[in-house]
């Protein structure tokens, strides 16, 4: 069986794999003529995704990346993973989503199960990408729901063993959909609608934004008051039952936390309802970079004018080379802002807007662990006796206390 992904980013490269492995004929479509070149000669930044297997995989042909459309044509299965950004006013950007289902209704001449995983809200499958399909469709698609669950780096949760919600227009398209993930997914839900299906996912990341956006506003009150938040969360920890831990950070980055919420947050509005926690989350974690801009700057006397500081890690989060919505931006320009000269290191970002990673330098004014890949070695810091202050939202200790 034929299968075409469209988008070839985090999200549609790591299923293109998996789906190639268990044995389908995979094209890969998309419009970044460079992208598709390095995957062609097996070149990938995506986490958890090989490059000696991706290159056997093209070599044998079962992974086809493109960017012509015509090897699309003849697959049975079309599935949509393209980005679904905010724009400049944090509202949803669906103009990727629109853009491919656009492309398939004017050039696809088949028939074929569509299969939604780029994250939306409610109602995305049903009011915006069925309506396009089938202005010139004309009954040759079924629609389904499988919302992604990919989670960059992480060596626990995979594909395979993270469960699947999925759920399609019909009877039909559900039962085609399930059959197909149940090859490369070890554990399927059923949701009771697409809706469902589409709500699961925003609600999941909606959670932790408002749960981290919970534990920011407790750092800022645990500072006022003389104890780190961090202390006070790992205490509370220990208790079995009702309760979830959580830890302060500089910000949320990435695609899908700082981006989710404002999508069930957008579509709450249009039907009258005004989410009044999620968008108090989404205002309290972005205002973190500028909270803690000015607590380092407290702590360094009061001032951090020509204060040379060292940010370890910029991705957003440890063990990702990913950019995408990194708080450490933030926090870097309001730093900046303050009089402060930042440089940074990032094992896994040698370049990124302008800028350039350079080693760890132990002759700084102060520190900052924000991303603790692996890769880093703090004996660097630790040797020279250089102030630091931990900054990482996890309960790891890499020599010194966290300051949030």
């Amino acid at each position: 069986m034929k299968v075409a992904i469209f988008g070839q980013g985090y999200v549609g490269l790591t299923l293109s794999i998996a789906v190639a492995k268990s044995g389908f004929e995979v094209v890969g479509f998309d419009t970044d003529k460079n992208l598709v070149e390095k995957l062609a000669n097996g070149v990938t930044h995506v986490p958890g995704i090989d490059a000696v297997e991706l290159k056997a995989l093209v070599d044998t042909q079962n992974y086809l990346p493109t960017t012509d459309f015509s090897n699309v044509q003849g697959a049975e299965i079309l599935i949509i993973a393209v980005p679904t950004p905010l724009d400049e006013e944090r509202n949803p950007d669906l103009t990727y989503l629109v853009a491919v289902s656009s492309l398939i209704a004017k050039e696809f001449k088949s028939k074929a199960l569509i299969i939604n995983e780029s994250t939306s809200f409610p109602g995305t499958l049903r009011n915006v990408i069925q309506p396009i399909l089938e202005e010139s469709a004309k009954g040759r698609f079924k629609y389904a729901s499988a919302p992604e669950r990919v989670d960059p780096g992480n060596i626990n949760w995979n594909l395979f063993n993270t469960p699947r919600v999925i759920c399609g227009l019909t009877g039909e398209a559900t039962e085609e959909a399930i059959n197909f993930y149940s090859k490369f997914c070890n554990k399927i839900y059923q949701a009771p609608s697409v809706e469902v299906a589409e709500a699961s996912k925003i609600f999941e990341n909606t959670f932790r934004q408002i749960n981290i956006a919970l534990v920011n506003e407790f750092s800022n009150i645990a500072s006022k008051l003389g104890f780190l938040a961090s202390d006070a969360i790992k205490a509370a920890a220990t208790k079995p039952f009702g309760f979830m831990p959580f830890f302060p950070s500089i910000g949320v980055g990435g695609h899908c936390i700082p981006v989710d919420p404002s999508y069930l947050s957008y579509i709450s509005e249009k039907v009258g309802i005004k989410a009044n926690f999620i968008n108090l989350a989404n205002d309290t974690n972005l205002s973190m970079a500028r909270n803690i801009a000015l607590r380092i700057k407290d702590e360094l006397g009061g001032t951090l004018i020509d204060k040379h500081i060292q940010i370890a890690g910029i991705a957003y989060k440890a063990g990702v080379s990913d950019m995408r919505e990194s708080p450490s931006l933030n926090l870097i320009q309001e730093l900046k802002n303050l009089g402060a000269k930042i440089s940074w290191f990032d094992p896994l970002v040698s370049n990124y807007n302008n800028g350039n990673s350079t080693p760890l330098n132990p002759n700084i004014d102060l520190g900052l662990i924000i991303s603790p890949h692996e890769q880093i070695d703090f004996s660097i810091w630790l040797d020279a006796g250089t102030k630091v202050f931990d900054l990482s939202a996890n309960s790891n200790n890499y020599g010194w206390p966290k300051f949030l």
